[in-house]
């Protein structure tokens, strides 16, 4: 028989409430083909002065004159924890700078920072005061519980002056020459006390009043970097120029922005220009100036030549000049000149026929309210605009479609723009414009994933630190969420997926040894190999 090294272990006597000693000796039985143990009992553990000491024992019924430190015959201290998913996210803030930046900036509390970023991530959509079971169960950076009114503290704890000095470490982790998505989303909020809470264009159709977000992503890089608070009742196209500021005071200065119509302002347009930046932005085709652009190519742009089999659609460029203007009150004038400026003109034939089926079944609408005699207030613009009403004194008896308005907007259906005063290809342009749904993305993350759809603090303070937070988070998000689409892991697993297949990974911690890591299966090797993260260490 094979024998290995002697362990000691204490057992608890309920029937006499006296802990034992025993002496635990494992070892091979050759016959049995298994392993075994011999335990003798050495001692028991005896109080002494609020201390357990080791009182050996000398034979039955004897007793040791002078009883001795139990410290050399204790177990060690052990721990297990769930690992995989915090593991993998310990990485991810290696690599992208966000455990140093934090770090720098908030030296007694990142862990903090981290571990309810980590806990907001893994337990999608829980409140935060379920912190406590899940920080029980896993390793995350702080390693202890955090309160609900510890961390009300932590998010009122963080100033305005180091969210900024944060989106400045983190802008320049960013690439340097590809264009940055601006966009921005409204969170409703049930509080009364929040300045910035008013009632304005829900995106949603939410009746409650809303705070407004902007975000600026990085289209190849797929990572946020900046963020901004905004009164719920600020429309998109009075934005820029504060962001054009911010940037700029962020240190900045040669950005490139890409927008959606919500943006598209004369206002902003010459806001973009007067600062030299670069941008590609969607623009309405009921516009004036992109009609003037569109209608010398109508008739050419449906022509074999200008058809684009990867996306299906028909598309050309027209080179053009933007009449820009600038109010100079320290001259008293107003400067006027032409600036540079690129029109994607791109049609689409299913969307054409779907605009159209859409528009007629508005008319028909439109029609049947008046005939019925029961108007609605909100349409009576587009009651004048379209259609003849003729009438026998007070009753209608015919409604008649004008028909030069009615082909003037059937002109431009199927058809939509983009401008820019940098890019000059017609596709490049639609590639870049199409890599903005990130930000939608990220926005879909922060209302669901991340539960923001509505507010649930009441203070200013509180509501910008767990903004912050809630930030810091979506950062990780988007990481594994670029990851995902790049190595195509979306056809097997959803990011919830991803996430519990490494969370159910454990580790085990022992006083004074190295932590150690348990069984790690192939395919979540594979998972961290495509999240460009090291194996960690079995």
């Amino acid at each position: 028989m094979k024998e290995a090294g002697i362990k000691y272990v204490n057992q608890f006597d309920k029937r006499t409430g006296v802990t034992y000693v025993y002496e635990n000796q494992p070892y091979w039985c050759k016959s049995k083909k298994q392993g075994r143990s011999r335990r003798k009992c050495v001692g028991k553990l005896t109080n002494i002065d609020g201390k357990d000491v080791f009182v050996p024992s000398e034979g039955r019924g004897r007793k040791q004159k002078q009883p001795i430190d139990t410290s050399s015959v204790q177990p060690p201290i052990a721990k297990r924890s769930f690992y995989g998913a915090t593991y993998l996210l310990d990485e991810i803030g290696k690599n992208l700078g966000i455990t140093e930046d934090l770090k720098y900036l908030f030296p007694d509390r990142y862990k903090q920072i981290l571990s309810l970023a980590y806990f907001l991530i893994l337990e999608d959509n829980n409140p935060l005061y379920r912190f406590e079971k899940w920080g029980s169960l896993h390793k995350h950076p702080f390693g202890k519980d955090i309160p609900s009114q510890r961390s009300s503290d932590l998010f009122a704890s963080i100033t305005e002056e180091e969210k900024v000095k944060f989106f400045k470490l983190q802008g320049r982790r960013r690439e340097e020459n590809e264009y940055w998505a601006y966009d921005i989303t409204s969170i409703s909020s049930y509080s009364d006390s929040l300045r910035q809470v008013q009632y304005g264009h829900n995106k949603e159709n939410d009746r409650l009043p809303q705070l407004n977000l902007a975000l600026v992503y990085g289209e190849e890089s797929g990572i946020p970097f900046y963020y901004k608070k905004l009164a719920g009742n600020v429309p998109d196209s009075k934005t820029i120029k504060n962001l054009l500021a911010d940037l700029s005071d962020l240190g900045f200065k040669k950005v490139k922005l890409v927008m959606d119509r919500g943006c598209n302002s004369e206002d902003n347009i010459n806001s973009l220009y007067k600062e030299h930046t670069k941008f590609l932005i969607g623009t309405k085709t009921s516009l004036s100036f992109v009609r003037k652009a569109i209608n010398p190519i109508y008739e050419q742009i449906r022509s074999f030549n200008n058809y684009n089999v990867d996306y299906g659609l028909y598309g050309c460029t027209i080179k053009t000049q933007w009449d820009y203007s600038q109010e100079r009150p320290y001259k008293k004038d107003t400067l006027k000149e032409k600036k540079k400026a690129y029109i994607h003109v791109y049609y689409n034939l299913d969307k054409a026929v779907e605009d159209e089926f859409m528009f007629n079944n508005k008319l028909a609408g439109l029609r049947k309210e008046l005939l019925s005699g029961k108007h609605n207030e909100k349409h009576e613009k587009d009651y004048e605009r379209y259609f003849e009403v003729n009438k026998t004194g007070n009753r209608i008896t015919s409604v008649i479609v004008k028909e030069d308005v009615y082909q003037e907007k059937k002109r431009y259906f199927g058809y939509f723009a983009l401008m820019s005063n940098e890019v000059k290809d017609t596709w490049e342009a639609l590639y870049i414009y199409r890599q903005k749904d990130v930000v939608e993305k990220a926005f879909g993350n922060i209302k669901e994933r991340l539960n923001m759809r509505r507010t649930l603090v009441s203070s200013e303070r509180s509501l910008d630190g767990k903004m912050f937070v809630l930030f810091v988070a979506l950062i990780y998000l988007s990481y594994i969420n670029k990851q995902m689409h790049t190595k195509k892991m979306y056809k097997d697993y959803t990011m919830q997926e991803v996430l519990d297949k490494l969370d159910i990974i454990e580790c085990f911690e022992y006083e004074g040894k190295e932590l150690r890591v348990g069984e790690i299966l192939e395919k979540q090797k594979q998972i961290y190999q495509d999240m460009n993260v090291t194996i960690p260490k079995t």
